[in-house]
């Protein structure tokens, strides 16, 4: 319900509780007055006409002569019926109809005495006991034209609150329309027009105090609240440039981390590329000097052809891993998953040649783990970081030793678990804490950032993974790194 509806409701209810006791206190203070009016009358005119039966007997000296005097009083007044009765209770004279007189009854007390009655047809009459030198007189006396005016009195007063209510609830409507309702409704609309996004808001300007005031304060509120969302759209704008900025700059340090690997291992392959090549140059040189069979001839070539694609493997390996995401050996479209199997195959495919592997063995144990949300060139990455990692902390010892690289489901296989282990000297316990975070590292320096963890931390976490380092492992390290697999 609107309020100018339930303002109305309420007025009625009130009105309703405040005229409800006021017309049942008048009609009954009317009803009241009117009753006592109709019983001194009746009270009059008994005593009146007893005054004159009295006269009559005294004068006449027969108290059949009062006969007439009854008559005359039935005849001109609302009188129904009188009798005088005896002492003894015997009908002297009576006058009226023949079923008003024998309703009539001596009194029980010879006093004076007014009580209503009614007849058989259901009229309230007045019966009224006077006593007189010779007998009673018992008059019965008519009242319904008193009532009926009582009545009519009655629907006046009703008729004139009602009509007063009425009037009242319609100019408490408009009233209420005009001083209230209409300008909460026009603040509404403001509100409303606000919302939708007008930048402005038109309030009203007259009207009661309270309403002025409150238009104002919601004016003002509106202002901040317009004010707040510029400075926060402001804000967004500034944190959305920020992300931006730190996107780059991770996609920055990703691409230097991968590049600084790339050195590592280019220095590490420096030898192995070195050897094909001067095996190639000095074959080159015996085909230029001539005088070789064909057949010795034939194997050079064969075998000159087998360095070089030695050589391009190698070289391919070390491109296909620099190139920037989002390029593949075949397309430029990254992959969203990868195949766990094929880049431990990769990884170990690189860092074999590495001077750091020449005394260290490294097993796969690879358990068919099936695909990872996760691209391919990062995997990689991440898993020749820690593998580089664990073949420089073994070759630190000066002894052989072993790497071990295993896949295999977890989670009923909604996730993947890679662990790289080496029996090396393990992790300082002065780094365990701090391993993952930037800058943080155990080699000279120069020969590390300490970027490497940290940015495998970012990349792994980036899909829902978590990469660590198991404590339970007591025999060297133990890397993990965890993640969900591909949707099929």
């Amino acid at each position: 319900m609107g309020l100018r509806l339930q303002i109305v409701l309420a007025l009625a209810g009130l009105m309703v509780l405040a005229f409800g006791p006021l017309f049942f206190a008048i009609a009954s203070l009317t009803r009241a007055t009117l009753i006592d009016a109709d019983e001194r009358s009746g009270r009059a005119l008994g005593e009146a006409v007893a005054a004159r039966v009295s006269a009559t007997v005294q004068t006449s000296h027969d108290p059949q002569s009062v006969e007439p005097i009854l008559r005359e009083h039935v005849q001109k007044r609302d009188v129904a019926a009188s009798c005088v009765f005896g002492s003894d209770g015997s009908r002297v004279a009576c006058a009226g109809s023949p079923t008003a007189v024998a309703a009539l009854r001596p009194p029980a007390n010879a006093g004076e005495s007014i009580r209503r009655v009614r007849d058989g047809s259901g009229k309230t009459l007045l019966e009224v006991s006077s006593p007189t030198p010779h007998g009673t007189l018992v008059s019965r006396i008519e009242l319904d034209r008193e009532v009926d005016r009582s009545f009519s009195l009655v629907r006046l007063v009703a008729l004139y609150m009602a009509v007063f209510a009425f009037a009242l609830i319609v100019f408490a409507y408009f009233s209420l329309t005009r001083l209230i309702v209409r300008p909460v409704e026009q603040l509404a609309a403001a509100a409303d027009r606000v919302a939708s996004g007008a930048r402005t808001l038109r309030v009203p300007r007259t009207g009661a105090r309270e309403l002025v005031e409150l238009a104002t304060s919601v004016h003002s509120m509106a202002g901040k609240l317009i004010a707040e969302e510029a400075a926060s759209l402001l804000k967004i704008d500034e944190l959305t440039e920020t992300t931006t900025r730190l996107t780059q700059t991770q996609a920055q340090l990703v691409r230097s981390e991968r590049m600084a690997s790339v050195g590592r291992l280019a220095a590490g392959l420096a030898h192995e590329i070195g050897n094909p090549l001067a095996a190639i140059m000095g074959m080159h040189d015996l085909l230029v000097g001539g005088d070789l069979p064909a057949e010795t001839t034939q194997d050079f070539l064969r075998r000159m052809r087998s360095e070089t694609e030695r050589i391009q493997s190698v070289v391919r390996d070390l491109l296909d891993f620099a190139r920037p995401e989002g390029m593949t050996r075949t397309d430029g479209d990254a992959d969203a998953d990868c195949d766990v199997d094929t880049v431990v195959d990769d990884v170990v495919s690189l860092v074999r040649p590495q001077r750091p592997f020449r005394d260290v063995r490294i097993e796969r144990q690879l358990a068919g783990a099936g695909r990872v949300a996760f691209a391919g060139p990062r995997l990689t990455q991440v898993l020749l970081n820690i593998v580089l990692n664990a073949g420089a902390a073994i070759a630190s010892t000066g002894r052989s030793g072993r790497v071990i690289v295993r896949a295999r489901t977890v989670d009923e296989g909604a996730r993947v678990r890679i662990e790289v282990e080496d029996d090396g000297p393990g992790v300082d316990p002065s780094v365990r804490d701090r391993l993952f975070e930037p800058f943080a590292t155990t080699k000279d320096v120069g020969e590390g950032t300490g970027l490497g963890l940290a940015v495998c931390r970012g990349l792994i976490e980036s899909v829902g993974g978590e990469v660590g380092l198991d404590d339970s492992y007591a025999g060297g390290a133990r890397f993990y790194v965890v993640l969900p697999t591909a949707a099929r």
